[in-house]
């Protein structure tokens, strides 16, 4: 719920008012305050000014409210971003480091692989309602780079015998299909 609709909900219901009771009073339609209430609508220009007068708020602290939640949300964007970013880079990083050094050894390379299923296992655990897709993209996208960057640097046949004989693209693969079809693993509740 936006700024302005929760507001405007609580004081309604503060009040004692129903929607209808609402809508009759302000002159202004019960589908647009079910709207506004349920985030489908933000009241503008007379509409807020007849529900700002009923209901006995001043228009500019519900304007400054909006403006306050807008930053906060401009705020939790960019650390969401700058957290998914590290994220991946950790990840990258660790199976990265498990796999691709010479002197890596199969037990390395075994924990590498139980990793790439298990940490999407747990990120899909917690992500449930998140869309397939928007879980590849979010939690995926370091390998997409990963994988840019080693063919980039090693050429596409060198970074393809790189990637198949440090088992990296098994671990790639089987992170993003574990990511992407992982949710069948768990049961969902209706």
């Amino acid at each position: 719920m936006n700024a302005i609709g929760k507001k405007i909900s609580d004081t309604r219901k503060s009040k004692g008012f129903t929607q209808e009771e609402l809508a009759e009073l302000s002159k202004v339609n019960l589908r647009t305050i079910q709207r506004i209430e349920n985030n489908k609508n933000e009241p503008r220009g007379k509409t807020l000014s007849l529900i700002c007068d009923v209901l006995q708020i001043d228009k500019a602290d519900l304007q400054e409210l909006n403006e306050l939640h807008q930053r906060k949300t401009i705020a939790t964007f960019i650390i969401d971003a700058v957290y998914l970013i590290l994220l991946n880079l950790a990840i990258v990083t660790t199976i990265g480091y498990m796999t691709l050094p010479n002197e890596a050894n199969i037990n390395s390379k075994v924990g590498a692989l139980l990793l790439s299923f298990f940490i999407p296992f747990f990120i899909i655990h917690f992500t449930q309602k998140m869309k397939a897709t928007e879980r590849v993209l979010k939690f995926g996208l370091g390998f997409a780079a990963y994988l840019i960057l080693l063919i980039s640097v090693q050429g596409f046949i060198g970074g393809c015998k790189i990637g198949f004989s440090s088992w990296i693209f098994s671990c790639i693969l089987l992170f993003i299909g574990v990511l992407f079809y992982g949710k069948i693993l768990f049961k969902t509740e209706k």
